[in-house]
């Protein structure tokens, strides 16, 4: 449903009002807008440039839509003993039930990521060879690679924070992937971005650098240090932070088979899954850099849940 001002649509607003961590993201369209796709066969200098001015790439369709949909089931397959599925159901709908047992998903998830099925996932060649050209060389994928789902109704969402907060230890050229396994809109809570801020994160990096001059290297590099917020977050107050630097929060209806792309620096966060259908946000993000620039020794383990990452 568009917004109108005077009778003049503005905004295609979503089905649901997005929240984060309580709070409602204003549909004003100054502080809400739509991410910009791009179609892959564009090129990596065009990747590149999209990148170094928006600080993301919504690559639409860059993996065999298909295969993710069939990656997807077989995920929520094997998540389903802890009875995380409605009965009866196809797993690659991810539709979810009403009660499941929270420890066991969790301890599924975490043989899942550790599975030469995932790695495969996100080793794929269509996948590598574009990140070998965007990076100039070989490509280094990090071990510690997440995935996530999310059901509907739960309560909190991702705070707003850029990575390079939690990868510190190595080069600064890192880039992230992020991977919607499925088809994932507006009301699932999917990623959201606040326009412009890869310049926001990369001057708050500057001053955090300055205030932690003083550390040991085990302290600087922490995300868990004195002069950082909570857990890093730049802010859980999504609402506030587009008001704070006069910007939007871009949204997107991602499909099967996309890819985006974001800087190290680009401030995002994730919005309450409400999804009209019941179903489960399903996601991985995973890290690129050159193999011969600095590797974060931190992020060569698996990724656990009690990482401290």
């Amino acid at each position: 449903m568009p917004i109108s001002v005077d009778g003049q649509a503005l905004l295609d607003v979503p089905p649901v009002a997005l929240t984060a961590n309580g709070k409602a993201l204003s549909t004003m369209p100054d502080r809400l807008g739509y991410l910009s796709p791009t179609d892959p066969s564009v090129g990596v200098e065009a990747i590149r440039h999209l990148y170094g001015a928006q600080g993301y790439v919504w690559l639409k369709g860059l993996l065999p839509r298909g295969e993710v949909i069939d990656f997807r089931g077989w995920v929520l397959s094997h998540l389903a003993e802890s009875g995380l599925l409605k009965p009866a159901t196809d797993p690659s709908l991810g539709i979810a039930s009403s009660a499941f047992d929270r420890q066991l998903a969790d301890r599924r998830l975490m043989s899942v990521v550790r599975s030469t099925a995932y790695e495969g996932f996100c080793a794929q060649p269509r996948l590598s060879r574009l990140m070998d050209a965007f990076v100039g060389g070989l490509s280094y994928l990090h071990k510690r690679k997440i995935m996530r789902f999310t059901l509907p109704g739960t309560a909190t969402a991702t705070p707003a924070h850029y990575d390079l907060v939690y990868l510190r230890g190595g080069t600064s050229r890192v880039v992230t992937a992020w991977i919607p396994i499925g088809d994932t809109s507006t009301d699932m809570g999917g990623l959201i971005y606040l326009e412009g801020s890869h310049a926001i994160g990369a001057a708050l990096e500057t001053q955090f650098s300055k205030d932690n001059a003083g550390f040991t290297d085990e302290e600087r590099i922490s995300a868990y240090n004195r002069n950082m917020s909570e857990g890093g977050w730049v802010s859980k107050d999504l609402p506030q932070m587009a008001e704070r630097f006069d910007t939007r929060w871009l949204m997107a209806n991602f499909e099967a088979g996309d890819v985006v792309l974001h800087s190290p620096y680009m401030i995002h966060a994730s919005t309450t899954n409400q999804s009209l259908d019941g179903l489960i946000r399903l996601s991985t993000d995973i890290r690129y850099q050159n193999v011969d620039d600095e590797i974060d020794a931190r992020w060569g383990n698996h990724w656990s849940l009690d990482d401290m990452l």
